[in-house]
């Protein structure tokens, strides 16, 4: 018998929560469609409320890391499944963000995510007094030691479980509040969203077992305290190889047009992060620049000292953001720059 765990994205506006179910049966390496009640999700009316599972991207764990992560009994071995919402008809879902993405994607861009969060625990930061503030933000980044550092056993037990899953993680940190932390997740077309969602699963789950609630809110904290974002880095295949000065610069300007549209996708609250202070540009207006963590777009120094060939970093996307709208819109507003150039 296997552990079939299906996760898919509810119908909740303006933030998509993740949802899951079990399904134990004999497993022969099909993932069979399952259906839900998407009356309970807000993804249909109860008088129609069946809606379709359809598994996309499988995630297989060992047993260790079930036992940690979800207190399963060892030998059972354990399958996370990604899905896709579909209607009853089998077209997808309103809600169903994934296929936009996919029908414009190729394995030519790369994406790499800087997931901020908040750990809070009785409705507040992990480590934060009862009243009051802690002393302020500048020790705690990337800090060691008890009076720095809360959360860590969290944050290193998903991302060892995120390693075994075989999702593409490159790292993970202490960022700038107590209590908050950051990881990184890197790949190709799809499989970069893909991951990044199964990730924050992963993390949801692990936390469940420390009583610790995972917030992404983009500014759950107001003051003198940064915010958290979703940090998108992206290339193509000619950013990677050729590049150029112009190239980078166009790409930027490109994008600077489309602002007002990118902030609709890039997650809800997120004026509240963007304002300008705390390495953030302000929402009103769009900016980029070289080594800059105040602009809209930072073009990394290691591209500009490379003969201009790497990447760009849109660090406008909200902790909260959906990794498939990000994608989708970065590629669709370059589509026409990058055929043409």
């Amino acid at each position: 018998m296997k552990k079939l765990e299906y996760v898919w994205l509810d119908g909740y506006k303006p933030t998509q929560s993740l949802r899951s179910k079990v399904k134990i049966e004999n497993y022969n390496g099909y993932l069979p469609e399952w259906s839900f009640d998407g009356s309970s999700t807000r993804q249909a009316e109860g008088g129609s409320s069946d809606c379709i599972l359809m598994p996309v991207a499988e995630y297989t764990t060992i047993d260790r890391i079930r036992a940690d992560a979800t207190r399963t009994a060892p030998g059972l071995e354990g399958t996370y499944v990604m899905c896709e919402v579909m209607n009853a008809d089998g077209e997808p879902h309103e809600s169903n963000t994934r296929t936009d993405c996919l029908n414009l994607i190729s394995d030519e861009w790369w994406f790499g995510f800087e997931q901020e969060y908040f750990m809070y625990k009785d409705h507040r930061p992990l480590g934060w007094p009862a009243k009051g503030k802690p002393r302020p933000q500048g020790d705690y980044y990337c800090g060691v030691g008890s009076n720095n550092v809360i959360g860590r056993e969290i944050a290193d037990r998903h991302a060892e479980a995120c390693m075994n899953a075989n999702i593409g993680i490159t790292g993970t940190n202490a960022e700038v509040a107590l209590g908050q932390w950051e990881y990184q997740v890197l790949g190709s077309g799809i499989k970069a969203a893909d991951d990044l969602w199964m990730s924050r699963y992963i993390l949801q789950r692990i936390a469940e077992k420390h009583d610790v609630v995972i917030v992404y809110d983009p500014k759950p904290q107001t003051g003198d305290w940064n915010g958290s974002g979703m940090h998108t880095n992206f290339s193509n295949q000619h950013m990677r190889t050729a590049g150029g000065e112009t190239y980078f610069r166009n790409a930027c300007e490109v994008l600077g047009k489309r602002h007002n549209t990118a902030i609709k996708e890039y997650g809800s609250g997120n004026e509240k992060r963007l304002t300008g202070k705390h390495e953030t540009a302000s929402i009103k207006k769009f900016s980029y620049g070289v080594s800059d963590r105040g602009a809209s777009i930072r073009i990394p120094v290691h591209t500009a000292n490379n003969n201009w060939v790497g990447y760009l970093e849109d660090r406008r996307p909200a902790a909260n953001a959906d990794p498939y709208r990000v994608i989708t819109h970065i590629v669709d507003s370059l589509y026409d720059f990058t055929v043409n150039w």
